[in-house]
């Protein structure tokens, strides 16, 4: 499994570490190949918000932790490889098949957006785009305090 992130002493650890989900494929799936860019809730709501106003610009399926500390957006297979957004980490699949339940993959977490309401993956392109718009809004918003 293949890891890239961009270290910020502030960012929360992500659901990606938590271990599978009991049971986890034997459920019936849609077949997917993913990757997961985790980021902090607050930045991935308003990323969620901003992709889903854009003209043509969809988001695929995006998951939220327990705390509500991370949301987790599917990407395509390989995005991890060049993923360099400061303040997320990109898990990679390596290519392995993975399925895709209506459960989320990962114990301790819901869906925000689940598979069958969203796409099938978020353009990292267009993902890191938002994330780069709301990290500004957020700035901007706390700088007014």
């Amino acid at each position: 499994m293949e890891t890239s992130q961009s270290i910020d002493p502030c960012m929360p650890l992500s659901t990606a570490g938590h271990p599978p989900r009991p049971g986890y494929g034997a459920l019936p799936a849609v077949p997917a190949l993913w990757d997961l860019v985790t980021v902090p809730a607050r930045q991935g709501l308003e990323a969620v918000d901003i992709l889903r106003r854009g003209a043509g610009e969809a988001v695929g399926p995006v998951l939220h932790d327990d705390g509500c500390d991370t949301l987790g957006f599917l990407v395509p297979p390989g995005t991890a490889a060049g993923w360099d957004v400061p303040g997320s980490t990109c898990t990679g699949t390596d290519g392995r098949g993975l399925t895709l339940p209506p459960l989320p993959p990962v114990e301790g977490s819901d869906w925000l957006l689940p598979p069958g309401e969203a796409d099938l993956a978020t353009d990292p392109a267009v993902l890191r785009a938002a994330l780069g718009e709301a990290a500004r809004m957020i700035e901007a918003a706390d700088s007014c305090r």
